[in-house]
């Protein structure tokens, strides 16, 4: 939540040194009414109550199958923390890093009471060794077979790099339980608009009507609101899906 009350340059000078990631105001010559914003809901996301849950390293410690959530997936140097933290407007609300590979749990997000966004490990060029690797694709499929909540995925692929082995294997796990597809093609400000209008094209050929497809930039803020709405039908989504497993 948001506490207002009076700072002084030496209460800021001293909170900027013990958290800087719980200040967000500038610092006035005079005393004037302040937001400090602490830990708790923020009033500026979309998602002002959003919260991390847990994270899973086995299918039997996978949160209660109940209400909707969205999986979110993407090898691992594709940039689906960022896109995540800038679509939930939340810093830091998916832990980003310079070394890929860093999410290799199944996270679970609260966005609001019911509905959930899922962090799925992103092991496309992931640096580990290969039981490590293996592991994540046995828990990969059991999420795939086992989350009747699964309402959508959100597939983050890097526009210079398009389609490859990993995302074309979440698309197999999406389309055996019959879930919605939507792609994220980030990084687009890495390309002139030419290039990147005609690599959505591509994509959007090679897919047609499996999957919808969309520019991203978590840098420059591009494509964000359309992917906003894609999460938001996706958490509306009722389901009705065969069951089945997933195809090897």
């Amino acid at each position: 939540m948001a506490l207002i009350r009076f700072i002084t340059w030496p209460e800021w000078a001293a909170a900027l040194l013990s958290d800087p990631g719980t200040v967000s105001i500038r610092p006035g010559r005079s005393l004037k009414p302040q937001i400090i914003h602490t830990s708790g809901p923020d009033p500026m996301s979309q998602f002002p109550d959003a919260k991390f849950i847990l994270s899973a390293n086995a299918a039997d410690q996978f949160l209660p199958d109940s209400g909707t959530e969205v999986a979110v997936a993407g090898k691992s140097n594709a940039g689906k923390s960022s896109a995540i933290n800038v679509i939930v407007n939340r810093r830091q609300f998916a832990r980003t890093s310079k070394t890929p590979g860093r999410t290799q749990l199944v996270n679970f997000f609260e966005l609001r009471d019911g509905q959930r966004l899922v962090d799925l490990p992103g092991y496309g060029f992931a640096r580990v060794a290969e039981s490590v690797r293996q592991h994540w694709g046995r828990l990969l499929r059991a999420y795939f077979e086992q989350r009747e909540s699964l309402s959508g995925l959100i597939l983050v692929v890097d526009v210079r790099r398009q389609l490859g082995e990993f995302d074309r294997q979440m698309l197999s796990f999406a389309a055996s339980v019959g879930v919605p597809i939507h792609i994220l093609l980030t990084k687009a400000d890495k390309l002139k608009r030419g290039k990147a209008a005609t690599a959505l094209l591509e994509v959007k050929k090679e897919l047609g009507d499996s999957a919808s497809v969309q520019l991203f930039s978590a840098l420059r803020k591009q494509g964000v609101e359309e992917a906003r709405e894609v999460l938001e039908k996706f958490l509306g989504t009722e389901k009705d899906r065969p069951l089945g497993r997933a195809p090897t």
